[in-house]
């Protein structure tokens, strides 16, 4: 195959995006770009600067001019591979477009060079075959995934032909890659589940047990408000028990299915189980009916394998030392981004988040991290983070409407759905965990506490019971601390006006601190 020979390019805007100065494009977006590969850009993207100063930026690593790789296939990726980390996406597409003599002759320029050998096996890793080469003999392993650069598995399997160890956090059907940016770094590396056990230890556990059951009943409701749904109590308190579960069923396609029945109340309009049509996410045209995407899901066609490999790489992540909330990210992102029901898809998301968190033993045992309330707290950025796997690949996805309108996806879409890149998403993700930890939590503690005690002073003044006291506090909160006419004249005619204003008084100081 013969290509335009320089890969390097002077931009000053690219796809959109401006540059941070005039400079010489580089490594992936450069040969994604040149080569034509049908594949979204990294969000990511290297230059070259003309001058010697060497930073990164939101959207842009900037290197100096004596990082410029030489305008040869190799030399580009090479530089992908050594400053970008690995794209499996791109690999993926790379290869569909080279003839099998050109893949050997470009895993044989350097044989016993470390990207020589990231590339051969990549190639039979992605493909599941071998090519007509020789089994290296000698040569030191060397790990797949740069581990200053992307999350790995630790340890991992050492391939004797190719002298690498395979350090993936995934398989092959489904790998999901994170990158190792300032923000997680500084997350993991102030071990915010360590601080959090510290927290919860001084607390009684009395208090706990409550906390944990109305954190349940309290990320239930947010699971649904987020889906714009407001369910009967009776079947928040059903979906609020599944969550109280999370970490002890085992995951199993059967489970997710047993989920699926959990969440749908009644079934008699939805077709249950894997899906077996397309599935969009948006808007119907109002006039023509016309799908109106903002997200297209997986082809029915490509369920079985996309959720066996989640199922193979989840087991994968539990049992071994990667972060918790770095692999929640990738299997729950994952799970909605494949969208493999029909209905259900965002709560059971949701679900697998507090699954693999217990799992992996992030949330301390009995308390439930209610994710989805911080998560509804932040929707604007929950929305920005799925709108940034879902909106570039509408350009990449052919579709047709079908008779029901509904969408029918045309070409094969499978691999965007098994390597996407998971950054984003594991760093909104332990934001969530961030506010959870820090605020949601603490909040619901601190405010139990004052209810006891509030509770307590009107045992010893009122002797009420337990459901009428529930009743005033809720009317108090009603109504800004203060008793409504309707309640007094009601359910609380027997207090005097002297009684009225010494409750709400000591509402004031005990629950609102003020």
């Amino acid at each position: 195959m013969q290509y335009i020979k320089r890969f390097s390019q002077e931009i000053s805007t690219f796809h959109g995006r401006k540059a941070p100065e005039v400079a010489f494009l580089v490594g992936y977006g450069a040969l994604i770009d040149t080569l034509q590969l049908n594949i979204p850009m990294p969000s990511k993207l290297s230059i070259i600067s003309k001058k010697h100063k060497k930073y990164e930026l939101l959207e842009w690593q900037v290197f100096t001019p004596r990082y410029q790789p030489n305008e040869a296939l190799y030399d580009q990726l090479v530089f992908a591979l050594k400053y970008e980390g690995i794209n499996l996406l791109f690999f993926k597409k790379l290869f569909e477009k080279l003839s099998l003599t050109e893949i050997e002759k470009l895993v044989q320029i350097e044989p016993q060079g470390q990207y020589c050998r990231k590339i051969w096996f990549l190639y039979e890793w992605l493909y599941d075959t071998k090519l007509s080469i020789s089994d290296l003999e000698t040569g030191n392993y060397v790990p797949l995934l740069n581990m200053e650069l992307q999350y790995s598995i630790n340890g991992g399997e050492k391939s004797p032909r190719h002298r690498i160890i395979n350090n993936l956090p995934g398989t092959r059907d489904f790998c999901p890659l994170t990158s190792k940016t300032v923000k997680l770094q500084g997350y993991i590396s102030s071990s915010l589940t360590e601080q959090n056990k510290i927290y919860l230890k001084e607390i009684h556990k009395d208090i706990l047990l409550r906390t944990s059951a109305f954190l349940m009943l309290k990320d239930s409701k947010a699971s649904f408000s987020i889906e714009g749904e407001s369910p009967k109590s009776k079947r928040t308190a059903r979906w609020a028990k599944a969550i109280g579960q999370a970490g002890l069923i085992e995951l199993s396609k059967e489970e997710l299915l047993r989920l699926q029945q959990v969440v749908i109340e009644n079934d008699r309009f939805v077709a249950m189980g894997l899906r077996t049509s397309g599935g969009f996410v948006g808007e119907h045209d109002r006039v023509t009916g016309e799908p109106i995407p903002d997200h297209i899901s997986a082809r029915w066609q490509d369920l079985e394998t996309l959720v066996d490999g989640m199922l193979s790489t989840y087991n994968l992540h539990i049992n071994s030392e990667l972060n918790a909330v770095i692999s929640a990210a990738s299997i729950a992102f994952g799970f909605v981004f494949i969208h493999p029901f029909e209905d259900g898809n965002g709560r059971i998301h949701r679900y697998l988040i507090h699954h693999v968190l217990a799992k992996k033993q992030f949330t301390q045992q009995g308390i439930i991290f209610p994710v989805s309330a911080s998560m509804l707290n932040h929707m604007e950025d929950y929305r920005k983070v799925l709108e940034s796997f879902s909106q570039p690949l509408l350009d990449y996805i052919e579709w047709g409407e079908t008779k029901k309108h509904n969408v029918e996806v045309l070409n094969d879409t499978i691999d965007f759905y098994r390597y996407f890149d998971a950054t984003k998403q594991a760093e909104f993700l332990y934001d969530c965990v961030n506010d959870t930890i820090q605020n949601i939590i603490p909040e619901e503690i601190n405010y139990l506490i004052k209810y006891d005690e509030f509770k307590r002073y009107l045992d010893d003044e009122f002797e009420m019971p337990d459901k009428t006291v529930a009743l005033l506090i809720r009317f108090l909160e009603q109504n800004n601390g203060r008793l409504s006419k309707r309640a007094r004249e009601k359910e609380f005619i027997h207090l005097s006006d002297n009684e009225v204003a010494d409750i709400e008084e000591n509402y004031k100081f005990i629950i609102t601190n003020s």
